[in-house]
């Protein structure tokens, strides 16, 4: 997990803001025609209520600590304007006041459709922070258990499946980085004189097909399990480590049927990792590296030249060769004695210039000349996913991850950005967008846009200034539309 040199001492102060008042936004400017006449409005609605028809229902039933006679906004309409942040890629609550106010006249219409409310005005963004603050995380967990279930009973996710089972990646990750003490449960880090506080977390996402990874559970990581005094990289390893064994936990209450196969680095290449993936019925992918296992990897190289017949080659359409070799049945024995038998993957990829890549895992998937391939490129080498699909896009995309969007309910946004994040891939994968890319004569949607912060922008623009038609918002039309999730 990185982290980096901090740029705020706790929420940005952008937004600290106040009502701006009605029409006193920052204006857009004249839109040009790629712009309003574009309207991906319908297809974003169109895609949550075929996938979501209950959402809103969902909503509802979070519990609500505000007194009801003091309640100006519902809290369905709250809820879709923090969704909203995300979905636009806002960067910061503030700009909540400039792009949602008034100037963008189809904006409350909008959200009062989404949300079915009728709201006659729009909040500030300190009111989503009075509503969130009392409320707190764990109601959006739930939410987000209730759409992937739902994607899963729709088995929207099944040809990602690798021997039956879910590929479930989990990654850990920096999150927020502060100059001075945030909670006393802060992780720390000394440069020089100069000491950063951090929250940091461990993220466990389902492989999708077309390169969808949804976030399925969240364990944040902080000090309470690190021991005092411990060097920055024993931390990482501690308490990763053990907010595994903590995920897994609540992961098991909430799908205790589900077939997963964990699908991780080396870090997980030890015996923690493979009693924690024994302890709560998952099978395992973990990345092998020569420095984590030294003696274990000696006799992997060992018994490779003693099994010459278990080796598969191809050559990919692209020229590029590979081949892949394993050893089965390899023993360990860790530091506390417990004995595991797994088997183990090598992969070797020579490109047409001669440039050379090496992989390899242990899994505790079957492995074979049918299956080995399978295992090495829809589970191993999809890891990466995890850290570009997932937190690299949500840092640098316009989702702003790593933003202190508050100071006293961050894992609230935290869990909205990553529910944000599941609506955004299916509008962006599906064949809905790909069609209208393909009426405006693109062959992909990404050729449309160009990058998905445009697209992003496209969406504000619909949002602010056209009106989406009530036909969009029918679920059960939207339930009989064929949606398929495409890479292309």
């Amino acid at each position: 997990m990185g982290t980096r040199t901090p740029t705020h001492q706790g929420p940005d102060p952008r937004d600290q803001s106040v009502d701006p008042g009605p029409g006193q936004g920052t204006r857009s400017g004249p839109q040009t025609s790629a712009g309003p006449t574009l309207n991906i409005g319908p297809i974003l609605v169109q895609t949550i209520f075929h996938f979501f028809p209950d959402l809103n229902a969902w909503i509802d039933e979070i519990d609500d600590p505000r007194s009801p006679s003091l309640v100006v906004y519902h809290k369905r309409f709250l809820v879709w304007v923090a969704l909203g942040m995300f979905l636009c890629k806002l960067g910061s609550r503030r700009q909540l006041d400039f792009q949602f106010n008034s100037d963008g006249p189809a904006v409350l219409p909008n959200l009062n459709r989404l949300a079915g409310t009728a709201q006659e005005s729009r909040p500030v963004n300190q009111t989503l922070e009075y509503f969130l603050k009392p409320v707190g995380s764990a109601p959006f967990a739930r939410l987000r258990r209730q759409m992937v279930q739902r994607l899963i009973r729709m088995k929207v996710l099944d040809d990602a499946r690798l021997q039956g089972r879910f590929v479930l990646l989990i990654d850990g990750s920096g999150y927020l980085v502060f100059g001075s003490r945030h909670c006393d449960h802060c992780l720390t880090q000394q440069h020089g004189e100069t000491t950063l506080y951090m929250h940091q977390v461990l993220e466990a996402k389902l492989l999708g097909p077309a390169g969808t990874v949804i976030s399925i559970a969240t364990e944040f990581i902080d000090n309470r399990d690190a021991p005092v005094g411990t060097s920055q990289e024993q931390i990482k390893q501690d308490c990763e480590l053990k907010a595994l064994r903590r995920l897994l936990v609540g992961l098991r209450k909430e799908f205790p049927q589900l077939r997963l196969c964990l699908n991780g680095d080396g870090l997980y290449a030890c015996g923690e990792g493979f009693q924690a993936a024994a302890d709560h019925t998952c099978d395992y992918i973990y990345v092998f590296k020569p420095g984590r296992l030294p003696a274990l990897w000696q006799e992997f190289q060992t018994l490779l030249g003693l099994c010459p017949d278990q080796r598969v080659e191809r050559i990919t359409p692209q020229g590029v060769r590979q081949v892949y070799r394993w050893v089965n049945d390899l023993h360990y024995t860790d530091s506390v004695g417990r004995e595991w038998i797994f088997n183990a993957i090598l992969c070797t990829e020579t490109k047409a210039d001669g440039a050379e890549s090496e992989w390899a895992w242990v899994t505790s998937l079957k492995v074979d000349r049918a299956t080995v391939e399978a295992v090495a490129t829809q589970g191993g080498r999809e890891r990466w996913r995890e850290e570009n699909e997932g937190f690299n896009t949500q840092k640098n995309s316009g989702l702003n991850l790593e933003h202190a969007y508050s100071h006293t309910c961050w894992a609230a946004y935290y869990l909205l950005l990553q529910i944000a994040h599941l609506l955004l891939q299916l509008v962006e994968k599906g064949n809905l967008l790909r069609r209208l890319a393909q009426d405006q004569g693109k062959r992909a949607a990404l050729e449309l846009f160009g990058a998905l912060k445009n697209m992003a922008q496209r969406l504000l623009e619909s949002l602010r200034y056209l009106a989406w038609p009530e036909e969009a918002f029918d679920r059960e039309a939207a339930g009989k539309i064929q949606i398929r999730l495409d890479s292309s």
